[in-house]
């Protein structure tokens, strides 16, 4: 059985934040200058940072950390105003202290123009341009500006010219998901995961949740189901047991489907009501209408399931199928209740002339061609014929089967009851009229 998702189960929350306080470090003028003035020297000669620009940009700090942002960005704007007399290392300092500022205020569009500014600069030390265009990477992710992402990452591996870092692939996956270049961000995400892996740590799980999504829009439902057994053996979250056996359902893989739909149901995973329904009717088409009718039962008596007209139906076939006939009888009474038809009380007929209870046939077979508006009427008269022969209503018979004899889809089958019952009736009259 197929089920499928919508994108909204399956496009989940795999963004690195969702908030601006998440997506860059914090700073401080103190740490940026070691941090820059270390090693850097060997690997790419950069100017130093003036003790009396040091001083400034800690003064802008300080006012922005206790809450005074235009006082801090005066005194940053007092130091643009001499930015002939700084070196770029000063002027790259001076942007990022802008762009820190702007962030912590969430003027992000801001911030992102002070931070480009950072790496406009030349020459500045390498790990001051590699960060803020991380940071970058992010803002602009954070921002929606997907294309920006990939730009700064790009620019951001060329700088480092070794290994890419895994984060950087996340990221990657993550802009291009949003892109809607579905397939570049399958490459990313998958070389993430492997990497993760080889270097003996765990994915994290939104990962595997954007590797589902991106294979979901790729329509490529073997994969989705893959990455889908995997999270249930890794988080064993009720929703990844759900989702895996809808895919098995999507691929043809009914028995995996009812494996799994069945284990959830167990371990008290299924309890949404359209997952109640569809193990229900997994359980049915897999030939185990009971089990099929006890889910129904279970979220019925849990207030998940409505008490129905469809509901009631599926469980009252469901007891058919079940041949557990008085269970069902009982089902299509409260049917009967909520509707205007003779349709269920046709049901309740057929299964008591099944069942023989003669009396309760007839009984259901009036009330359904009281109500009328019959699915199948033939089928109602003929039952009705059967059961007032089988109580030796012989008059009552032949009325009901000369009318099932002017349904065409009844006709032929009336015809031959007509024909016994007038014998069988006359075959009375002779032994009653020789006692």
């Amino acid at each position: 059985m197929k089920k499928t998702f919508s994108l909204s189960i399956l496009s989940a929350t795999f963004l690195l934040s969702s908030g601006l306080a998440d997506v860059l470090p914090q700073v401080s003028v103190s740490s940026a200058f070691a941090a820059t003035e270390k090693a850097e020297k060997k690997r790419r000669r950069t100017p130093a940072l003036g003790s009396r620009v040091y001083s400034q940009l800690a003064r802008a700090q300080q006012l922005a950390d206790n809450g005074d942002v235009p006082a801090g960005l005066e005194v940053l704007d007092d130091v643009k105003d001499k930015a002939s007399s700084l070196n770029s290392y000063e002027k790259a300092m001076m942007y990022n202290f802008y762009g820190f500022i702007y962030y912590n205020a969430e003027r992000v569009d801001e911030a992102l123009a002070a931070f480009e500014q950072v790496v406009q600069q030349s020459p500045i030390p390498e790990s001051l341009e590699k960060s803020t265009l991380f940071s970058l990477s992010q803002l602009a992710m954070a921002s929606g500006k997907y294309e920006k992402t990939l730009e700064y990452l790009t620019r951001w591996e060329k700088v480092e010219g070794g290994d890419i870092p895994v984060k950087n692939y996340v990221l990657k996956a993550q802009a291009n998901y949003q892109n809607k270049n579905y397939p570049a961000a399958a490459k990313h995400i998958t070389t993430a995961i492997d990497k993760q892996i080889a270097d003996g740590f765990e994915p994290a799980e939104s990962w595997y949740v954007l590797q589902r999504a991106v294979y979901f829009e790729l329509k490529q439902p073997e994969k989705v189901t893959q990455v889908l057994e995997t999270m249930v053996r890794k988080f064993n979250k009720p929703e990844y047991w759900t989702q895996l056996g809808g895919m098995y359902g999507e691929i043809g893989e009914e028995q995996k489907q009812l494996a799994v739909m069945e284990a959830a149901y167990q371990q008290g995973y299924v309890t949404k009501k359209s997952d109640l329904r569809n193990l229900s009717q997994i359980y049915y088409l897999n030939g185990l209408p009971y089990k099929a009718a006890n889910v129904m039962v279970d979220g019925f008596a849990s207030g998940t399931l409505d008490q129905n007209v469809k509901n009631l139906k599926f469980l009252a076939q469901s007891y058919v199928a079940a041949k557990e006939y008085d269970t069902a009888i009982m089902t299509y009474r409260d049917i009967s209740a909520k509707t205007q038809t003779g349709v269920a009380d046709q049901q309740i007929a057929e299964l008591s002339l099944q069942m023989g209870k003669f009396e309760q046939t007839i009984s259901a077979a009036k009330k359904a061609e009281q109500k009328g508006q019959l699915d199948n009427p033939g089928n109602l008269y003929l039952a009705l014929g059967m059961a007032s022969f089988n109580l030796k209503k012989f008059d009552q018979a032949l009325t009901a089967f000369t009318k099932a004899s002017e349904i065409k889809s009844s006709k032929r089958m009336a015809t031959q009851w007509l024909k016994f019952v007038e014998r069988e009736k006359k075959s009375a009259m002779q032994l009653a009229a020789s006692t």
